[in-house]
């Protein structure tokens, strides 16, 4: 009788779910500063330990490339450990990586630098998942405001990573930058003591549908991303990253090859950065209110909008409205695209199906970091804004199909 007291009617069904959404925000907000502090000053040591001034910035490159090519193997140690023992794991690869980057300064290695940026870049494959692990206890009405709330400790990530740099750039005497690596390597522990307290539910196995393979994993993976919703989605989450990070890449290059100064190139992606994060807090309630299809495809606008805004001119004010505009559609044509890929998959395929997803994101990512300054190089800061137009408006017309279809879809 006591026991059965004890369960009322009025329990929240959502409370693990916003417990684990704040677990994953400080993490998020400790593991999102190790690309922030790699991104930030991997060029200015590349070029400090580097052979050849063209390899200077190879160091970040690595970085995306190990996020991209982790994402698989990190989706293979969740499913078979679980999300918490597997993020453990993961910020390991923290620690290992920001170690090896600060030896290297130490000891002059641009080769060992090089493989310390790309391990943290797979220390990046499981902290960009968080997103991801905040709607597996989440009922489908706090699913988009669990990932807002974590990406919001993205705002955090990219305050705390310029800062670490400030304050840690000498801490190391004849060594600059050695301290930041150091201090990199410490928030990846601190953010294994966060994500420590991650409690996720056990994955429940649906009955198949007919004519489904009764199997504990679910359908296959073939059958998953054939769906036009999964399509749908993860194009609109390839465009809204990829031409973030491509349109991010070239605006400073562009800025100073336009006269200005280093330090307005370096405040613009501060404010870009901002931008990116801060809509967090309120862009899940957006999604209830006015649906997800429609949220990502006012992001999806909002970055055309940038776009033009970049042809529009090439003054401070044109820039930095620029990157404001793409740091706010990328928030909400990212979180947009996530909520919509939880839509398509069952219970028991979330790790096979999210791995597929980022995989597929973030390798585009890469391909988008490493082509922006060559383009950028060959035809300027034009040719760089009007390529955005032709895959945006693709995604725009797959994602404003799918919300007519599911308004015309019968009860």
């Amino acid at each position: 009788m006591t026991i059965q007291a004890a369960v009322t009617p009025t329990t929240d069904p959502d409370a693990l779910a916003k417990r684990n959404a704040w677990v994953l925000a400080g993490a998020q907000a400790l593991g999102g500063a190790n690309p922030a502090i790699v991104i930030s000053i991997g060029g200015l040591v590349g070029l400090m330990l580097a052979p050849r001034e063209s390899l200077a910035t190879l160091p970040v490159s690595l970085l995306n490339l190990g996020l991209a090519a982790g994402i698989i193997p990190a989706a293979m140690v969740m499913r078979r450990f679980g999300r918490r023992n597997g993020y453990i794991f993961g910020g390991l690869h923290g620690v290992v990586g920001g170690s090896i980057a600060a030896l290297a300064i130490v000891w002059g290695d641009f080769v060992m630098f090089c493989i310390g940026t790309l391990i943290a870049g797979f220390y990046g494959s499981y902290v960009q998942s968080y997103r991801f692990a905040a709607t597996d206890a989440a009922t489908s009405a706090f699913r988009a405001r669990a990932i807002s709330y974590v990406l919001a400790g993205g705002l955090a990530a990219g305050i705390l990573g310029p800062q670490v740099v400030i304050f840690t750039r000498d801490m190391v005497p004849g060594a600059t930058f050695a301290g930041s690596f150091m201090a990199q390597a410490l928030l990846a522990l601190i953010a294994i003591v966060v994500i420590s307290f991650l409690r996720t539910p056990p994955v429940p196995v649906t009955t198949p549908a007919p004519g489904d393979a009764p199997t504990a994993s679910g359908r296959p993976l073939v059958t998953i991303m054939l769906q036009p919703r999964f399509i749908i989605a993860v194009t609109a989450g390839v465009v809204s990253y990829g031409l973030m990070a491509f349109l991010m890449t070239a605006a400073p290059l562009a800025m100073v090859e336009c006269g200005l100064p280093l330090e307005t190139a370096a405040l613009g992606i501060s404010w870009h950065i901002l931008a990116m994060f801060a809509p967090s807090f309120f862009t899940g309630k957006l999604i209830d209110r006015y649906g997800k299809e429609m949220i990502t495809a006012i992001g999806l606008v909002m970055i055309a909008v940038s776009a033009v805004i970049g042809l529009s001119g090439l003054t401070v004010a044109h820039f930095w409205t620029a990157l404001i505009l793409l740091g706010v559609g990328w928030n909400f044509g990212f979180i947009g695209a996530t909520a919509l890929v939880t839509d398509t998959y069952r219970p028991e395929e979330r790790t096979k199906a999210q791995a597929a997803n980022d995989f597929i994101v973030f390798g585009s990512v890469a391909v988008a970091s490493f082509s922006s300054g060559q383009l950028l190089d060959a035809g300027g800061w034009e040719i760089v804004n009007w390529l955005s137009f032709p895959p945006l408006a693709v995604a725009l017309v797959l994602v404003v199909a799918q919300a007519r279809m599911r308004r015309h879809a019968p009860a």
